[in-house]
């Protein structure tokens, strides 16, 4: 549902998609400084109340207390000392687990018993750093037993992994190999560990991914249909097109209940939805599928969701900047989110029709205004604040 009251912030931050200030979006997480963006209005203002109703909550810069929350990020190791690196390539049916870039490895199932195994193998909790590669949730599990038990966790991505094994010249790939290469990665470049997280987190990060894969079923039967001739194929179409419609308002229900079983989720559902623009289907895939908001500066939070513009230049060439990576899902709901606040959202509006008078290209100016979401949602989650319509400011 939108809303119809918004807060107008400076928008010069969000310029940067424009190609004008894409040096910030390379921030990484080793810089120690949180940059939040400037609201427009600087009166003082009084911190949202967990236990009140949001209504006219004003949005602020003022520092605050950060509130407990279960969706923390996960500690920086890179000025952590540990005794042992290891490394874990997953599979569907096997983990292999190497100490240290040693050349013998052990391999165990994936499976409750197999990773029980596993955990009797580790060393003292705290002692080592554990970096697994994220192939398909098949990690899930492992990881949150580990986390459980108390080891520092690092998940990451299989691509960098992969090419960090071409760049040191180790060309043969097997899950052995694999495994002793995750273990160097996660020496070398201490990626930030993973935190504990919520125990439904899985059941609802699934019911919305299973809501996006009925989502694209749903098109491509539509389309189908649109081009359809026999009368009989349209009908048969329709019925698997009125059971999806039947499941898909199923699963909004199941999230809706689920986001509203847990405080802290119910909290930040509420909080988002202040801002003009983000439904209840934006809301429920950023707290799913983007945990860390809130917790992050305003670079590496771009970064994180594949926002942050990158450089392409090469001696006197000055190539085209381009965001990159990144998470797609939630990049695909704030993309909605942006083609509704241009309408809905004051800030939004303002902000895209400047771009779009400079000259700024279409696609240009609806990922600034992605980007600008969500950087301001990441400061009204870090503020504990909501929107207010600047007009009744």
């Amino acid at each position: 549902m939108l809303h119809s009251s918004g807060v107008s912030l400076d928008t010069t931050d969000a310029v940067a998609l424009a190609s004008e200030r894409s040096e910030e979006a390379k921030a990484t997480a080793a810089d120690g400084r949180s940059l939040t963006l400037e609201c427009c209005n600087a009166d003082t203002v009084r911190e949202l109340d967990r236990r009140r109703p949001l209504v006219n909550s004003p949005n602020s810069r003022l520092s605050r207390d950060k509130l407990s929350s279960s969706h923390l990020q996960g500690r920086d190791t890179s000025k952590m000392s540990f005794q042992h690196f290891i490394g874990i390539d997953v599979s569907k049916a096997k983990l292999d687990l190497a100490f240290d870039e040693q050349a013998s490895t052990t391999v165990v199932p994936n499976d409750p018993k197999g990773i029980d195994e596993l955990v009797d193998l580790l060393p003292e909790a705290k002692s080592c750093v554990i970096v697994i590669e994220a192939t398909g949730n098949y990690e899930r599990p492992l990881a949150v037993r580990l986390v459980e038990a108390g080891h520092v966790v690092s998940v990451v991505n299989p691509r960098q992994v992969r090419d960090f094994a071409k760049a040191i010249g180790k060309l043969a790939k097997t899950d052995k190999i694999d495994a002793r290469i995750i273990a160097l990665f996660g020496k070398l470049t201490r990626p930030r560990a993973v935190a504990k997280t919520k125990q439904l987190q899985g059941e609802l990060d699934q019911l919305v991914t299973r809501r996006r894969q009925l989502i694209g079923t749903r098109t491509a039967e539509k389309n189908r249909q649109g081009q359809a001739v026999s009368g009989a194929v349209r009908k048969s179409i329709q019925r698997v097109l009125d059971a999806i419609n039947k499941d898909i308002k199923m699963i909004d229900r199941e999230i809706q209940k689920l986001v509203q079983s847990d405080d802290d989720w119910k909290h930040r559902a509420e909080l988002l939805g202040t801002m003009p623009g983000i439904g209840d289907v934006t809301s429920a895939t950023i707290i799913a599928e983007l945990p860390e908001l809130g917790d992050l500066n305003r670079q590496e939070i771009a970064s994180l969701v594949g926002l942050a513009p990158f450089n392409r230049d090469s001696g006197q060439m000055r190539g085209k900047r381009s965001i990159f990576g990144g998470r797609g899902s939630v990049r695909s709901a704030l993309y909605m989110a942006a083609l509704s606040a241009r309408r809905y959202n004051p800030a939004i509006a303002a902000f895209s029709k400047r771009l779009a008078e400079q000259g700024k290209p279409p696609k240009v100016v609806i990922t600034a205004c992605m980007r600008k979401i969500l950087i301001t949602l990441n400061t009204m989650v870090k503020t504990n604040t909501a929107w207010e319509n600047p007009q009744n400011a």
